[in-house]
């Protein structure tokens, strides 16, 4: 089903070290074949060779031959590769062209010039098939990420496509959404379809991927069968920068319970509806000053609405942060607050990563931003334009831009979605570096390694109300655990 023999690329303009080489991979029909490797390794530019976008849309120099079917891609036009390969993308924004879920889902359809009746039967389908009813007729703008992975999944599903290529299709998921991304890759499993996911997060693949690749510095260098890795000891996962296969072997808390300033923080009357409907209510929440607090929940639960009043980000929000003696409103807290966002394509502005820095800081300071890029392991991507970088890279420049900001509370939405065990590792140095500074950060994120690497506190917000508010002392250890525990246990039953 998909063929590449001695396949070579190397992006214009990019890097030398860029793009992958001596690719020889074979994929046959019905099988599942899950990618991993650290960031920039390769895995992102191997699903674009398969579904076209190389050579396409992105311009490099392309060596060797690649199929899919009976379709040699750089002899084929991109609509018609369509026909045959759907792609689901790490932000499904970026792949959205309409602004109501109906539309979005009978929009491949449409321009592949499908009969209106046959569109509409196979939205029907599609919408069966992947229980996605609730999900119809709704603004694209309103969905949390969870939804949107939805819509973007029965977006390309309605196509019918003999091949599906995800990429980091989990990154910004919580374990009730990756269950049922599970369920959809199991359906089209189940009806013959090839799979190819590129993925940091793998626990999700368990019992579902027939092989697995891992890819070091643009190469193949394993192929496992995929019961055979899964079962590989602790140590395989650690010496390749991967991540934990399962919760179970979840490592125990870097962090004791914390020793912090007496002083805490509070958040009174932080209350955000959405035409007319509450979607973020907080009275009042005490949490400690000088610490890394974790902000934990489902996806949709106002996380996110969270940490952008917090910044006072939202309109009209007239909530009122009391910290450090100081009572500040959303106005002033746009002065003490720096907010590193979930999609960091939001806030990249410069022609560098070190111009990125630099714009940052209120006295540019070369000298710390070159020690900050270093420690995010980005020297090597000092003068290259942020949005020539990967997923990964790129939202640790956003962080790195954040660490240099001298702010007094940091928020962090998402920090390590994209980034591998090493670099996640490195993120959460940082922040502990951070924190023994005095500064306070916070942490939404849907990923319990970090959280046990650096975080002091936890908050768990569910339906837009606070629902737990514990330190990471023993017994908030086991909380923790057993939250995210027994959501991967749903995932697996489903």
């Amino acid at each position: 089903m998909i063929k590449l023999t001695n396949v070579s690329f190397t992006y214009t303009g990019g890097r030398e070290d860029a793009g992958v080489r001596n690719i020889n991979l074979t994929i046959r029909p019905g099988e599942v074949v899950l990618v991993c490797g650290e960031s920039g390794c390769g895995k992102t530019t191997l699903t674009r060779m398969v579904n076209g976008l190389i050579p396409h849309f992105y311009e490099g120099e392309l060596t060797g031959t690649i199929y899919v079917g009976a379709k040699d891609v750089a002899k084929s036009e991109l609509y018609d590769l369509a026909r045959t390969v759907g792609s689901v993308f790490q932000n499904p924004r970026s792949q959205f062209f309409n602004v109501d879920t109906t539309s979005e889902l009978a929009f491949g359809c449409e321009n592949l010039g499908i009969a209106e009746d046959e569109i509409l039967t196979r939205v029907r389908k599609t919408v069966a098939d992947l229980s996605i009813s609730h999900l119809l007729d709704r603004s694209i703008f309103e969905l949390s990420d969870g939804e949107k992975q939805k819509i973007a999944c029965g977006s390309v599903s309605v196509l019918g496509p003999d091949i599906y290529v995800l990429d980091e299709p989990t990154s910004n998921l919580d374990f009730e959404t990756i269950a049922a991304l599970r369920r959809v890759l199991s359906f089209w499993k189940a009806t013959g379809k090839t799979i190819l996911v590129a993925e940091h997060r793998l626990h999700f693949m368990k019992g579902i991927a027939d092989r697995v690749i891992f890819m070091r510095e643009g190469e193949i260098r394993e192929t496992h069968e995929g019961a055979e890795f899964f079962a590989l000891p602790p140590r395989y996962f650690e010496e390749r920068g991967l991540r934990i296969p399962s919760l179970d072997r979840l490592p125990a808390a870097e962090t004791a319970e914390a020793d912090l300033p007496s002083d805490p923080i509070r958040i009174e009357k932080m209350r955000v509806s959405l035409r007319g409907e509450p979607i973020l209510n907080i009275p009042a929440l005490e949490i400690p000053s000088g610490g890394i607090i974790a902000v934990i929940g489902a996806n949709g639960a106002g996380k996110t609405t969270f940490a952008r009043s917090l910044c006072g980000l939202v309109s009209g929000d007239r909530s009122v942060v009391t910290f450090r003696g100081r009572a500040l409103n959303a106005k002033k807290r746009l002065s003490v607050c720096y907010l590193v966002m979930q999609d960091v394509n939001h806030q990249l502005f410069t022609e560098s990563v070190l111009d990125e820095v630099l714009l940052s800081m209120s006295v540019e300071d070369e000298t710390r931003a070159d020690e900050t890029l270093l420690s995010l392991d980005l020297s090597a991507f000092r003068e290259d334009h942020p949005m020539a970088l990967s997923g990964g890279q790129k939202q640790r420049v956003a962080i790195a831009s954040a660490l240099v900001s001298e702010r007094e509370i940091l928020v962090f939405d998402e920090p390590t979605s994209g980034l591998d065990l090493v670099h996640m590792r490195e993120t959460a140095r940082n922040i502990a570096a951070l924190k023994r500074n005095g500064v306070t950060s916070f942490v939404v994120t849907h990923d319990p390694e970090f959280i046990l690497a650096c975080c002091t506190h936890v908050i768990r917000i569910e339906a837009g109300e606070i629902s737990g508010n514990y330190p990471l002392d023993s017994s908030g250890v086991k909380n923790l655990t057993a939250f995210f525990r027994h959501d991967e246990s749903m995932a697996e039953r489903t």
